[in-house]
């Protein structure tokens, strides 16, 4: 394994770094309360980011989505890069690719998903859609979608009781399935989270969808996603240590720096190897994916240390303020909010650990290629 960035990635990373620095500013992010910052969005797009992901890969988008974490910028480029290019990439078909990836690469649409499938969505009439397509109309509710209220585009996740026309093995297992629908046709509610992330109820009242990839199109972009995330919040984590060391360094207490007392050093420290597991890992399932190797339990490894040491993390930087960390508008605190809303999102970690199980004891591996399972 080598998960030394090509030029291309680390051009790309180093890109990312300085129009996230440049735009997303605790002030400026201050001023944008719960909604998204078109500007910076507008800007990662012209700078050629989002259509840059199809060249880095997922390793390249893990390396940008740190730098995002870094500064809690408010842009949907994880879900939009995850659940809009890179899926329609690898799992759409040529007329949706030709239709679909040209908004999607300058930022013109914006994609999210509705993950991972947890039922509540029934498919109706399916149908040719022509061009190898699948048409269907679906109805139900999603109690929360992030960066819905921004979205163009929403990859529906479906599960589907029994295993009628499914692969040999599954008879008594759910189908997933990948449904793409347009948010104009779709019931949006606003919905407040933990973190600002425009999120909203999705509302689907036989709402017109389009089928993408087949029976392991689900596992290959849920493994991908929970990659996406755990890179996002080990840049989370490194900005909340970043300001916590910048804090204990400076503020003082009988005329020592607090950063000179052990406890505190033993703090940072201890955060310090949990952002490195939670990177490491996420360079393992992403360079793995970019490979073509199996990896669907590597995004679960991924996804779990994202969930159990990024809370620590996060717990850890407010902590070491002290009372400024009991500060709602402190900078520290968004960092606070985006590790706990990532510590529950695609699986909190006794979920993940359960599932991870679950693969180990079936002998089979999902997120790849090559002998997945949907």
């Amino acid at each position: 394994m080598d998960f030394t960035p090509t030029d291309e990635q680390e051009a790309a990373r180093e890109l990312a770094a300085r129009i996230f620095g440049d735009l997303s500013t605790p002030e400026r992010l201050a001023g944008l309360g719960g909604g998204s910052d078109t500007e910076l969005w507008k800007a990662l797009g012209g700078a050629g980011l989002t259509a840059a992901v199809e060249e880095t890969g997922l390793l390249g988008l893990v390396l940008m989505l740190e730098e995002q974490g870094r500064t809690t910028a408010q842009v949907p480029f994880a879900a939009s890069c995850v659940y809009g290019l890179l899926a329609l990439a690898e799992h759409g078909t040529q007329e949706q690719r030709e239709r679909l990836l040209p908004g999607l690469r300058d930022g013109a649409t914006v994609a999210t998903g509705a993950f991972p499938a947890r039922g509540g969505i029934v498919i109706t009439g399916r149908e040719d859609g022509g061009g190898g397509g699948v048409r269907a109309r679906l109805t139900g509710t999603v109690p929360w979608v992030p960066w819905l209220r921004d979205a163009t585009q929403v990859l529906v996740a479906v599960r589907e009781g029994g295993a009628a026309g499914g692969e040999a093995g599954e008879a008594e297992e759910s189908i997933h399935s990948l449904w793409m629908v347009s948010a104009d046709d779709a019931g949006c509610e606003p919905v407040e989270l933990t973190a600002p992330w425009a999120a909203g109820r999705l509302v689907l009242d036989g709402t017109p969808a389009e089928r993408i990839g087949g029976p392991r199109a689900y596992g290959e972009v849920l493994a991908a996603a929970r990659t996406a995330f755990a890179g996002l919040q080990a840049g989370v984590c490194a900005g909340s240590l970043a300001r916590a060391v910048e804090y204990t360094n400076e503020r003082e207490q009988f005329g020592r720096p607090l950063a000179a007392k052990q406890g505190v050093q033993l703090r940072a420290a201890e955060a310090h190897m949990d952002i490195e597991a939670i990177r490491v890992t996420a360079y393992e399932a992403a360079w793995r994916r970019d490979e073509g190797l199996p990896y669907g339990s590597h995004a679960l490894t991924a996804a779990w240390w994202a969930s159990e040491a990024g809370k620590r993390v996060v717990h850890t930087g407010q902590h070491l303020h002290g009372g400024m960390g009991a500060d709602l508008d402190h900078p520290v605190h968004r960092h606070f909010l985006w590790g706990r809303q990532i510590d529950g999102y695609l699986g909190a970690g006794g979920e993940l650990l359960e599932e991870l199980g679950g693969l180990i004891a079936a002998g089979r591996e999902t997120g790849t290629t090559e002998g997945s399972t949907s």
